[in-house]
């Protein structure tokens, strides 16, 4: 508990209060050492490494006994990379390509951890020292950390993605209330969620690429953004102005972003490649919760005490997110924590040769490769490869179909079955019921074929990971066909409910596959590549909430839905393509990885 604490916000000013008295380092201890090696190194010395055989395939040596552990040097073949002059750390290993040499490194590292051997830092070609992990087992690493530890930080990083997805269908329940008290048309008031879907896309592009940069890090963006969402969360349910009301729901989704943008990369730093996917999957399912549960809390509240009292639920929600955030939730970038260290190692030695990886490769990042990297390279990936295209185009297709359903539903189940507001709530349980399954048999996937087939056979053509997306295409327009034929007074409201499961199911399978193969398929652009797929899915979602009320009005829901679901057929047709044709597609293009 003391070192989270020390990490989290918290901690930090209490440390800066008490001029690093409390909640110290082991560098601000007053009997302090640095390691043998390292003071080797500092006095010029040549420092003696007996390294045993690399194992095949890998990276990285392992200490055996007397031998001291030390990874081989490593250069990217990117020349963008290359000209940063990084070389590989153990430190690093994690932030490498999506490759079988990396799974290979980190599962060499991962039997390193059994042991405590010490990690000699390495040269580079300037004389500076790189700032690593001193041992192999040091529990600064964040993939070193218990795995209560883990469990915490991801419980937290979860109930704070809940927060902010609940907070955006939440205002759906708030919307009959809205059309009585503004006066204004039911179509305006979608404003109020198609809003906030979009903004928090926009934030991807702003507070995605601010984690990456290293004396940044990722909890300075989550802990003072969220600090913003909280205080607007009170005008926003207070607010008498419907103009006020839109501007405050679109700055709510802009400041929460930084939970949907950065969720991925703080789990991917606490675990090694192959086990990231089950990290995930707890974070994907409370964003399934949210939205889920958002309307359910909010129907009941709204029909009980008006429509400001689901906007107070968000004040509620969000209080303890904020305490955790500010008291307990730890750094987990390695690039800042270690560059914090070469601060304070050189603060007690004197020695401004010590310096982090992440130090040298900010000096040599101006603002305009980080503006490329994040907001043209991007676009330019996405209109010159057809796979990256058809992803965004997809991807945002069946993301903005979901959000149609919190305005269908209030068209079918009062009408058709009597609901009331807080019993139409209840209806998208059954997206949590869908997801619940997909997860469980995604995980069952992992655990009984995929890590196991990859710890044996390596990693398989990017296009092998495509196959549930392929079983999830189908299951889209299933499940949209089922729901528009059975929605009806004459047929149970359970079987409608059961299209919904499963057009989720498909959705995230779909969605998991195609997250997976960009990585993969563009390692050196994944952060912008996923950034600029979230404005590019917000942007069609928040679209869709404001057309889907018009759309099923004037085809009916049973023709409005058949219609999405017709298309969304198309889908089965690209998946497939990009699985036949996706690695001729690669050969032919220069950003991807053949």
């Amino acid at each position: 508990m003391h070192d989270i604490i020390r990490e989290a916000p918290l901690g930090q000013l209490i440390r800066f209060l008490s001029k690093n008295t409390l909640f110290r380092y082991p560098e601000d201890e007053p009997g302090f050492e640095l390691p043998a090696t390292w003071t080797a190194l500092l006095k010029g010395d040549e420092v003696e490494i007996k390294e045993t055989p690399p194992v095949e395939g890998s990276d990285s040596y392992i200490a055996q006994n007397d031998i001291i552990y030390r990874p081989r040097s490593w250069r990217p073949e990117d020349p963008e990379l290359a000209d940063l002059g990084r070389i590989n750390t153990a430190s690093t290993s994690h932030t490498r390509p999506y490759t079988n040499e990396r799974m290979q490194a980190e599962r060499m590292l991962e039997i390193g951890r059994t042991v405590s051997l010490p990690i000699v830092p390495q040269r580079t070609r300037d004389n500076q020292i790189l700032v690593d992990w001193y041992t192999t087992d040091d529990p600064a690493n964040p993939q070193n950390w218990s795995s209560h530890k883990k469990t915490a930080v991801v419980f937290m990083l979860c109930f704070y993605t809940f927060t902010v997805y609940c907070a955006g269908p939440i205002f759906a329940a708030s919307e009959p209330g809205l059309v009585q008290h503004f006066g204004v048309s039911p179509v305006a008031t979608t404003l109020g969620l198609g809003l906030y879907v979009l903004a928090y896309g926009i934030g991807d592009l702003l507070f995605s690429p601010l984690t990456e940069i290293p004396v940044i890090g990722r909890n300075p963006v989550y802990w003072s953004t969220f600090i913003v969402f909280w205080v607007l969360c009170f005008p926003t349910a207070v607010v008498n102005n419907f103009g006020g009301l839109l501007a405050l729901r679109f700055w709510l989704g802009f400041f929460g972003s930084p939970a949907l943008a950065n969720g991925g990369a703080t789990i991917s730093d606490m675990f090694a490649l192959t086990h990231i996917p089950y990290g995930l999957c707890w974070w994907v399912f409370s964003a399934w919760a949210g939205p889920a549960l958002g309307p359910v809390i909010g129907g009941f509240a709204a029909m009980a005490k008006g429509w400001r009292w689901p906007m107070w639920e968000v004040v509620w929600i969000a209080s303890p997110v904020l305490l955790l955030l500010l008291c307990v939730f730890p750094e987990t970038s390695t690039p800042n924590i270690l560059l914090r260290r070469a601060r304070r190692l050189r603060r007690i030695t004197g020695d401004e040769r010590l310096r982090s990886q992440s130090e040298i490769d900010q000096a040599n990042l101006s603002t305009s490769q980080i503006l490329s990297s994040a907001l043209i390279k991007p676009m330019e990936i996405m209109f010159k490869d057809p796979s990256i295209f058809f992803v965004n185009v997809y991807t945002g297709y069946f993301y903005g179909v979901f959000y149609t359903f919190f305005e269908v539903f209030p068209l079918v189940f009062p009408p058709f079955y009597g609901f009331n507001l807080g019993e139409t709530g209840l209806a998208f349980l059954s997206c949590l019921v869908g997801v619940t399954v997909a997860i469980a048999s995604y995980i069952a996937y992992l655990y009984f074929y995929m890590v196991p087939d990859n710890l044996k056979n390596g990693f398989r053509e990017q296009e092998h990971r495509l196959i549930p997306a392929i079983f999830g295409s189908c299951l889209l327009p299933i499940g949209l066909f089922t729901f528009a034929w059975t929605s009806d007074s004459n047929i149970h409201w359970s079987v409608p409910l059961v299209g919904v499961g499963i057009f989720t199911i498909g959705h995230f399978f779909t969605m998991q596959s195609l997250f997976i193969y960009i990585p993969f398929s563009y390692p050196q652009y994944a952060a912008s590549l996923f950034a600029s797929n979230s404005i590019w899915r917000s942007g069609i979602a928040g679209g869709a909430v404001v057309f889907a009320r018009p759309l099923f009005i004037n085809l009916g829901v049973h023709r409005g839905v058949s219609l999405l679901g017709g298309l969304s057929c198309a889908g089965i047709f690209g998946t497939s393509a990009i699985y036949i044709f996706g690695k001729r597609l690669r050969a032919r293009s220069k950003f991807a990885v053949h």
